[in-house]
């Protein structure tokens, strides 16, 4: 299952002229709940993010007071790919993706 409501025709902007007026309400109301659903599935990854975070932040204090590396290989690795990447344009990864949606175990 994906989080892409398909209910909406990506074309919906066009040919506004020949739509009534109740076929624009319909679609102001299906876009208007799916950015709903978007926005709710946005916070929702947000906070995992911030439990995520927090956890990692948790672990690298406790490395750092035992004495342990805080920064590895693989974190310098990573910055340099990161810094690398040309940071510029879309995302690097894809909205329109159809990834399977875990929603069901929120």
């Amino acid at each position: 299952m994906s989080d892409i409501d398909h209910s909406v025709p990506e074309d919906v902007l066009l040919d506004l002229g020949d739509r009534t007026n109740d076929e624009l309400r319909g679609l102001l109301d299906d876009l208007y709940a799916e950015e709903q659903r978007v926005s709710y599935r946005r916070r929702v990854l947000h906070g995992k993010i911030d439990i995520l975070r927090s956890e990692l932040v948790r672990r690298l204090k406790g490395a750092h007071q035992g004495g342990g590396d805080v920064i590895s290989g693989h974190d310098v690795e990573r910055l340099i790919d990161i810094l690398a990447n040309d940071l510029r344009g879309v995302s690097r990864f894809d909205v329109a993706d159809d990834e399977p949606s875990d929603e069901a175990d929120e």
